[in-house]
């Protein structure tokens, strides 16, 4: 009987302390769901009120290069050449506008302050955000879909960009400089070309020599030299700019390198003759049902060629001007860690060194390109001797 009285108090005991327990369980609970409640309605008014205006937020030194180095890889509407951190000033130029939105509109960039600035133009305003131009209203308001990506209609923009700019110096740099060559030849084919024209002779008889003539053969290879020295003159000379303070990157944007493999595509699918063709849809001595079977797969390969050489100059172009900057920013991020001196005499050594390397892969990225578009039109007009 006292076993079991002792056994009931102890029972007791436990389910008094468990609804405590419990009590004090429910009310922490409720509390802190209030708590995620106030919480959540904080910042969604912080967001809402960051949609509408820019919150200044002090950025790490890393965070500045990379900041740097991303703006330096993307196009944009104006050249700026360094900023003034202190005063927020950017040194540079700004380069033509043209929108067409219920009519043409055409303007500077420097209008838009660098994205500071609304600009007006026959009652529609438009908005520079993220190196791209919106529509907005009069406050410049931009509205965000669920993945905070804006939602603004964005008007017809012919625009000069800094990639435009770029390409449109090159075209008329590779003007003059082969217009002296030309004009030698021109006099006479025996005459030897004077002063910077005497550089390029070797790399025009390196282009035909090397590659037109050994991929295209010596009876087709002279209608293909126009499109072959232009692609390989063109990549080189905006490679080698690209290792320049003027900012360029042109064949660090996926869509230029597009269009180059577009172009060879294009000259490849046009200057084919019968044997190509034959030898995609309705291969020579290879049994019908793999006939059927390899068509889709000959087919997918020349879609694939182009695509290639798209991505082989993009993605080396990017990557060599990203690793560039990152060992110029080695100065900066690691001056508190390695002091002034030795971190620049570090980032310094690394850069020029690697800007030697970048001389070289922007000779080669050209030679590559250019090299296997002559191979890819050469598979394409050369005649195929059929073994019976």
């Amino acid at each position: 009987m006292v076993t079991l009285k002792k056994s009931l108090n102890l029972l007791a005991a436990v389910l008094f302390t468990a609804s405590s327990v419990f009590s004090y369980a429910q009310t922490t609970t409720q509390e802190l769901e209030k708590s995620i409640q106030e919480t959540e309605q904080s910042i969604d008014e912080t967001l809402e009120v960051a949609e509408g205006h820019e919150v200044a937020v002090e950025k790490t030194q890393a965070e500045k290069v990379q900041e740097h180095i991303q703006h330096h890889l993307a196009d944009d509407y104006s050249f700026v050449f360094f900023s003034d951190e202190e005063t927020g000033k950017n040194y540079g130029f700004p380069l033509p506008v043209i929108l067409f939105d219920n009519g043409l509109k055409v303007f500077m960039s420097s209008e838009f302050d660098y994205g500071n600035k609304l600009v007006e133009k026959d009652g529609q305003f438009y908005k520079l955000y993220h190196g791209k131009i919106y529509k907005t209203d009069a406050e410049g308001t931009i509205t965000y879909d669920e993945n905070h990506f804006p939602t603004n209609e964005k008007p017809w923009d012919f625009s000069i960009t800094k990639n435009v700019a770029s390409l449109i110096f090159t075209t008329v740099l590779i003007f003059i400089m082969f217009l002296g060559l030309a004009k030698t030849y021109k006099n006479g084919p025996n005459n030897l070309p004077k002063g910077f024209a005497r550089a390029l002779e070797p790399l025009v008889l390196y282009v035909r020599d090397e590659m037109a003539v050994p991929n295209i053969g010596k009876d087709k290879y002279k209608k293909f030299m126009p499109y072959l020295l232009s692609v390989f003159f063109l990549i080189f000379l905006l490679n080698l700019l690209g290792l320049t303070p003027l900012g360029f990157n042109v064949t660090g944007s996926i869509s230029v390198t597009f269009c180059l493999a577009i172009f060879t595509f294009i000259i490849t699918q046009v200057s084919a003759n019968k044997d190509y063709w034959k030898h995609i849809f309705w291969m020579p001595g290879v049994p019908v049902p793999m006939k059927i079977a390899l068509a889709p797969i000959e087919i997918l390969g020349a879609i694939i060629k182009p695509f290639s050489l798209m991505v082989r100059l993009f993605a080396n172009i990017t990557a060599g001007h990203s690793v560039v900057f990152g060992l110029i920013a080695i100065i900066f991020v690691m001056k508190e860690a390695l002091g002034t001196g030795a971190a620049t005499g570090i980032g310094f050594f690394l850069s020029t060194f690697l800007v030697f390397l970048e001389i070289l892969i922007a000779f080669l990225q050209a030679f590559i390109f250019t090299m296997l578009s002559s191979l890819f039109i050469g598979m394409a007009v050369q005649d195929h001797a059929e073994e019976h």
